[in-house]
């Protein structure tokens, strides 16, 4: 959780980054593309570790891990295809960083953000909610 909010502080900086700046700076995209991809990454990490911890159905791709998030009702489907989406971007990012589109790169950088903050309260909620009952005992083992 602290890597995903460290990355997100860096992306609400970056968002402030004029257009022009971005796409004419090429260390000014490494950074941008670095956050991105730290943020994205953290979100699929957390989201394994409960899919893990909580013995649910193994994915088979990132995107996917939202979508079993999704139908364990641990978060909504709107924000499960958000993210399998982003998990999308993140392997473009990833596997095919020479062809991005830079336009559609600062559009995801200024609007996808809240979609990761939103992950990660529900995520803390569902994390705490989950430590409380395995201490008090009501925590069911398969």
């Amino acid at each position: 959780m602290r890597e995903l909010e460290e990355a997100l502080r860096d992306w609400e900086r970056y968002r402030r980054i004029p257009e022009e700046q971005f796409l004419q700076d090429r260390d000014t995209q490494n950074m941008i593309h670095h956050a991105m991809l730290l943020s994205i990454q953290s979100a699929i990490d957390i989201a394994t570790d409960v899919i893990a911890e909580e013995r649910l159905r193994k994915p088979f791709t990132y995107r996917e891990t939202f979508e079993v998030l999704a139908g364990e009702g641990v978060i909504p489907e709107p924000l499960a295809r958000d993210l399998s989406n982003l998990a999308g971007f993140r392997n473009v990012l990833v596997h095919i960083y020479w062809n991005l589109d830079l336009k559609q790169v600062y559009a995801i950088l200024q609007h996808d953000l809240a979609v990761l903050r939103t992950f990660s309260v529900i995520m803390k909620e569902h994390i705490s909610e989950s430590d409380s009952a395995e201490q008090d005992g009501s925590f069911s083992e398969p």
